[in-house]
């Protein structure tokens, strides 16, 4: 088991899914559920009402997948005081057929947390994990037509969804308002479900990019206006290799 560790999510696609969360959870005008609050210069998470300290350990990629697996690993957490564990949940389990959503582990897990006395922080293996789309329902796996996968250099399909695809972001959204929702039923009042990590370690392994066709031709487009007003007006605050590249471009 390891301590927490802090991830960063970088994909535009994984945005999208979080507003869509944010505005279904924001229409519900509730501000009870788990939450961050800015005090002076701490920033402090607030469960139950209360500021909440993390002492947080990890579960193993698949160890929530079988609950008889889990049953000593808690007893293992409470000898090392920890109040809160960091636990995968599986699109491939949540969805086994396309549209129908089974959360029978996720209640195990959140029962099993309240007996001994644990906060969750839901880890979502959804789309990516470590890169890979290990974790996607096989029925996805087996679509390559409507789920297309990210290429290679050399044109061969990757075991990675592409972030290009408005179906693959659109399936991922669906499971994860889904999961969203059933928690906050399931779970709103005892708050045993603390956080929520969207996705985990995205990217492109080996290749450094995905050059499935509607990606190669984003990455041949115009850099965003934006992007570029962005790094005019903080040149001075862009990271040295960053700038020196850029400098060497032309500041193109």
């Amino acid at each position: 088991m390891k301590i927490i560790k802090r991830k960063y999510i970088q994909l535009a696609s994984v945005l999208f899914i979080v507003l869509n969360c944010v505005n279904s959870m924001s229409a519900q005008n509730n501000s009870s559920i788990p939450s961050l609050r800015k005090q002076e210069k701490a920033t402090q998470l607030i469960v139950n009402g209360k500021p909440f300290l993390v002492l947080g350990g990890e579960l193993g990629n698949s160890s929530a997948s079988d609950l008889k697996y889990m049953r000593p690993i808690w007893k293992k957490l409470r000898l090392m005081n920890c109040n809160t564990v960091l636990t995968p949940v599986y699109w491939e389990l949540i969805e086994p057929e396309k549209g129908k959503f089974d959360f029978a582990l996720i209640d195990s897990l959140i029962e099993s947390a309240r007996k001994n006395e644990m906060k969750l922080a839901l880890l979502w293996f959804g789309s990516w994990k470590n890169s890979m789309s290990c974790y996607v329902p096989s029925w996805i796996k087996k679509d390559y037509k409507n789920y297309p996968r990210a290429y290679s250099e050399k044109g061969v399909a990757q075991e990675i969804l592409t972030p290009f695809s408005s179906n693959n972001l659109q399936a991922d959204i669906n499971v994860f308002r889904a999961l969203m929702k059933h928690i906050k039923e399931k779970d709103e009042k005892e708050q045993t479900v603390i956080m929520v990590q969207v996705e985990n370690e995205i990217g492109m392994l080996p290749s450094a990019r995905d050059y499935h066709p509607d990606a190669t031709k984003s990455f041949n487009q115009e850099v965003p206006s934006r992007l570029i007003d962005y790094l005019q007006k903080n040149k001075n605050n862009l990271t040295p290799s960053v700038l020196e590249l850029w400098k060497q471009a032309g500041f193109k």
